[in-house]
């Protein structure tokens, strides 16, 4: 059996073009090149597809669980396959299993979960996300109000340590309860710091993003909005332009007039990428869930809380593109970069994630004319099919 995998039949978005009549070649788990279907390498090992198209696999950074299991719930190395698994069949080929506001034993138990994940190469794992528990009261939405509290050094000591022991660690913190001073020390760190969960002012926030921060969690949601006087969170996520923001687009988190006038007025390099912030649902039919104690219910494409509160999302990334392109109306291209390169920037790992251009993670997902999922890849395997 050939090293060299080329796949022919199909359309191929590289993440910033698309080539007609090519093969992807795979070696080694890596993209070696895209040439031309008559150009292929006698030594390859051949797959030919029926049509459809070739683009790069989905990211996501915010994923609570999947497959029945909520990684607060146990953060395990086995939930974090489970969570991996469920949402490969959707398209999400690398992500990070969130964990929501928790106490510090939880927290310990997520990281020690993560190392063995990274150490034992879990397709799709590809770091952290803790989400809080250094949020604002005011903005706490589905976290428990008894966990939240503001950091201090011994969190920081352990996030940043935590840090050394994964490929990628994400921390979503409030301003109003983590200092300038400490974002400044958590980036030092290589810990990506994200603004989520505040009910702070521009000059707060710009405070944040000058001290290291670089993005924001769930735009608009969970967030101090955008006022003529005082232009908030959202404000000074679309005013400051390196910074990067995820976005929940299912259509109930953020109307679509919403996010267009989003897309319109964010200033670059930073980019809106697309997260799921998916619950334990994800891939099965369950109807209610527990977080901390408190029931979850899923009605009408929607999770929540007893009274009311959006609590986190039932949403999948193949169905977030198809929003972003069927109904607020983007180019299939630009929204699938959304759930692809824009969250590799993010991240800071675009080098090798995000796209199909020459040394990039072979890692892709293949869809029908229709945009129908029928089978993904990572790092040179399928793992999935329809």
């Amino acid at each position: 059996m050939s090293d060299l995998l080329a796949i022919t039949g199909a359309r191929i978005f590289d993440g910033h073009v698309w080539h007609n009549d090519a093969a992807l070649l795979v070696e080694f788990g890596h993209v070696s090149g895209i040439v031309r279907s008559d150009a292929v390498p006698a030594n390859s090992e051949s797959v030919h597809l029926d049509g459809g198209m070739l683009v790069p696999g989905f990211i996501d950074l915010q994923v609570n669980g999947g497959g029945g299991v909520l990684f607060n719930n146990a953060p395990t190395l086995e939930s974090i396959r489970i969570i991996c698994a469920a949402h490969a069949q959707f398209g999400t080929t690398a992500l990070l299993p969130t964990l929501i506001t928790d106490t510090v034993d939880i927290n310990v138990a997520a990281i020690a979960a993560g190392k063995v994940a990274k150490d034992q190469g879990v397709p799709g794992f590809i770091g952290l996300h803790l989400e809080g528990p250094h949020l604002s009261l005011a903005r706490k939405g589905t976290h428990d109000p008894a966990l939240i509290r503001p950091m201090d050094e011994a969190d920081l000591a352990r996030l940043a340590d935590a840090r050394a022991d994964l490929p990628n660690l994400l921390v979503t913190v409030a301003p109003e309860t983590v200092t300038p001073e400490q974002i400044a020390r958590l980036a030092d760190a290589g810990i990506i710091v994200s603004i989520g969960h505040s009910d702070a002012g521009i000059k707060t926030a710009g405070a944040a993003f000058d001290a290291g921060a670089s993005m924001a969690t769930h735009l608009f949601n969970a967030m101090s909005q955008l006022g003529n006087r005082e232009p908030g969170v959202v404000g000074a996520v679309l005013h400051h332009g390196a910074i990067h923001a995820g976005l929940i687009a299912d259509g109930i988190h953020v109307h679509k007039a919403a996010i267009h006038i989003a897309l319109r007025a964010k200033t670059g390099p930073g980019r809106i990428f697309l997260v799921t912030d998916s619950m334990s649902q994800t891939g099965t039919d369950i109807d209610t869930l527990t977080l901390n104690g408190r029931t979850i219910t899923r009605v009408d494409g929607a999770l929540r809380l007893a009274d009311g509160t959006l609590a986190g999302a039932d949403l999948n990334m193949i169905d977030a593109v198809a929003f972003m392109h069927s109904e607020v109306g983007l180019p299939l291209d630009e929204a699938i970069r959304m759930a692809s390169l824009y969250p590799a920037e993010a991240m800071g790992i675009d080098a090798e994630f995000g796209h199909l251009q020459p040394g990039a993670v072979a890692s892709f997902v293949h869809l029908s004319d229709a945009r129908q999922m029928q089978a993904t890849w990572i790092n040179g395997v399928e793992v999935w099919r329809a």
